[in-house]
């Protein structure tokens, strides 16, 4: 897949079936897009802007991010687009006008299909709609064509309703729109070793996503960065401050079913596949140990169950 930092970059594209949006989270809403714009028999690109809109005009306000930008690249190419330009999100481009807008795409970029979604705006104060920039597209002898939303049981994959439920800790609700779990890369990192203490070794993850499911414990998968794609370990993720122990940071710790190696520096991408209780304090070390066991025959579970 070529990568493109700016429409300006991205000249070579003329001709090609464009999908505009931010696709935070690449849910299965953003996918029906990319099917849209793979039909037309040309190549396919995706335009996506970083940071994120919102990150600029409402820093504040600005939702975490479900899949930061390598992330989401990766997952383009895995969805078969040809390219993706990255657009550059200032406050000064907030300022493009409709018209403008539709210039970079339909005359810089040349984009022969542009591919949006059934709210799509666009320009400053979003005064552009998919109706405007049909007639803009027209008059150049392009087509515009309005994705309508998907819904899984009738409810519509949105990156905020993939956010609320990753927030309330229910990955499996959020796998139901997302199309696959929710993952987040990190490093592992020296911990405590309360773990290994325990008889139960955990990773400490270091991670830079901006988006982490609620404290809990959860079933998931391992990916090391330094192994085979199809090669994921089984587990168990405790994510919260450890208060049977007084600890107050949050951490996320992942324990790997029968595996003895060495994970310190290494990098891994976690799969949360279910969550399986709330976090909560422990009367005893002993007490803590007989519910960790459980909790890896609940995953066990869970985890052949996803895996079959």
């Amino acid at each position: 897949m070529k990568l493109f930092h700016g429409v300006t970059e991205a000249r070579e594209l003329a001709g090609c079936a464009l999908a505009l949006g931010n696709f935070d989270g690449v849910h299965l809403g953003h996918q029906a897009l990319f099917a849209e714009a793979r039909r037309h028999g040309v190549p396919v690109a995706a335009l996506t802007f970083q940071p994120h809109p919102g990150k600029v005009l409402q820093p504040d306000l600005a939702p975490k991010l479900i899949t930061l930008l390598p992330r989401k690249l990766e997952l383009f190419e895995s969805l078969g687009l040809d390219a993706a330009v990255v657009q550059p999100f200032t406050r000064e481009y907030a300022r493009l006008s409709p018209r403008d807008f539709e210039a970079s795409l339909l005359d810089v970029l040349g984009a022969r299909h542009l591919v949006v979604g059934y709210d799509f705006t666009y320009g400053a104060a979003r005064a552009g709609s998919v109706d405007t920039l049909r007639e803009a597209a027209a008059a150049r002898g392009a087509e515009v064509h309005r994705v309508e939303p998907v819904t899984v049981d009738g409810l519509v994959a949105s990156s905020s309703k993939v956010r609320e439920y990753i927030l309330e800790g229910r990955v499996s609700a959020a796998q139901r729109l997302l199309g696959r779990p929710f993952d987040l890369d990190g490093t592992v990192v020296t911990g405590q070793g309360r773990g290994r203490g325990i008889g139960f070794p955990t990773a400490n993850v270091d991670t830079q996503n901006e988006l982490r499911p609620a404290a809990g414990v959860y079933a998931i998968r391992v990916r090391l960065s330094d192994t085979s794609p199809g090669t994921w370990l089984p587990g168990v993720a405790n994510i919260g401050v450890k208060p049977t122990f007084g600890v107050n940071e949050i951490t996320i710790e992942a324990h790997l079913l029968d595996y003895s190696g060495d994970l310190y520096g290494r990098d891994m991408r976690v799969q949360f596949l279910d969550r399986l209780r709330a976090e909560r304090r422990f009367g005893s070390v002993a007490e803590l140990v007989g519910q960790i066991k459980r909790d890896v025959e609940a995953a066990r579970a869970v985890i052949a169950r996803a895996s079959g």
